[in-house]
């Protein structure tokens, strides 16, 4: 039996994700490389060189893309219209996975279709990489050290392209990204809290689950109470794109000076909850002793993410949760032709 089944013509495919109450619908197809080293793809974080190196070496030995990169774009009418047109006919394939995620997927070949496609992409000034920052460096480092060796180059190669999957902006989510940290260095709960202070209006909230309701207000629970934590004017710039995440502000004014912790990437005394697992998990890890203080963050938004990657600026590690997130496999581009 056949695992793979090859299209017989170029395609592309509306996906459609089911994931508890949510549901996502997207484009899948291929974008070029020269669209990330051109700068038309934005990003807004920090790749790492050795792991470009190594996910370029994965490729180079498979030959294919099994992950495709999360994309988002902004709405546009005529695409969402072509989309609501191929969901009234039957799926090409539909199925859910062990998880409770149910995959749709219709086949769109008409070449009227994909045309609409293409020429609405054209007219996109920029696309923003949601999720596959890594994936997407490998996929340009791999083209750029074929088209070197390649005698015969054209520019239709497989290499020169990648596998994306396209969500209109208002399709994605972005979830908060929260911290929890071992200990109080030191520190006793009072000590801690005249400390953050200094920065934060401290409020007790006498709530069983309490969340960030706002932009700049940080939730924090400790020794079996929460807390909102509003920063205070002057603490950060406005008008710094990366300066006025929470997260930033939260690194900058409790986890670095009070709880000295500096590297989030490599310090163990630091653990990170994604908003999907909700502030419930906040509270049960501090509560269990697994650690000493929970900060949730209130999500960041689209705008900011664009922000971000249009003044071409980086997000601190761990900023945003996004959804949906792909099945590996699901779909596969070869790079072999």
């Amino acid at each position: 039996a056949r695992v793979f089944q090859r299209d017989e013509t170029a395609c592309y495919y509306l996906y459609r994700q089911v994931k508890n109450e949510n549901t996502f619908l997207g484009i899948i197809g291929c974008t070029s490389i020269d669209d990330y080293m051109s700068g038309v793809i934005k990003i807004h974080e920090q790749t790492i060189t050795q792991r470009e190196e190594k996910l370029k070496d994965y490729l180079e030995v498979c030959e294919f893309n099994a992950e495709p990169v999360l994309f988002c774009y902004p709405d546009d009418e005529k695409i969402n219209a072509l989309t609501a047109d191929v969901m009234t006919y039957r799926s090409d394939y539909d199925f859910t996975t062990t998880d409770r995620v149910r995959h749709t997927l219709w086949v769109i070949n008409k070449t009227k279709s994909i045309k609409l496609i293409q020429e609405r992409f054209s007219k996109i000034p920029a696309i923003y990489i949601a999720d596959g920052h890594h994936r997407s460096a490998a996929a340009a480092l791999l083209g750029k050290l074929r088209r070197a060796k390649d005698t015969g180059y054209t520019g239709d190669e497989a290499y020169n392209y990648y596998l994306g999957v396209f969500f209109p902006e208002s399709q994605l989510r972005i979830y908060d990204y929260n911290r929890v940290v071992k200990d109080l260095n030191g520190l006793s709960v009072a000590q801690f809290i005249e400390k953050l202070s200094k920065s934060f209006i401290v409020s007790e909230m006498n709530e069983f689950i309490f969340k960030p309701t706002r932009k700049h207000e940080l939730s924090m629970y400790l020794d079996k109470k929460w807390y909102s934590l509003t920063a205070k004017d002057g603490v950060y710039r406005a008008d710094s794109p990366v300066g006025s995440l929470d997260a930033s502000i939260l690194t900058e004014h409790v986890l670095a000076p009070i709880l000295n912790v500096h590297d989030l990437k490599t310090d163990k005394r630091i653990g990170f909850v994604p908003g999907i697992k909700g502030a419930e998990t906040l509270k049960m890890t501090v509560d269990e002793g697994k650690a000493a203080v929970a900060f949730g963050l209130y999500p960041v938004t689209m705008e900011h993410l664009k922000w971000i990657a249009d003044t071409n600026n980086i997000m601190p590690p761990k900023s945003t949760w996004v959804e949906p997130k792909m099945r590996s496999g699901l779909v596969i581009y070869s790079l072999e032709e």
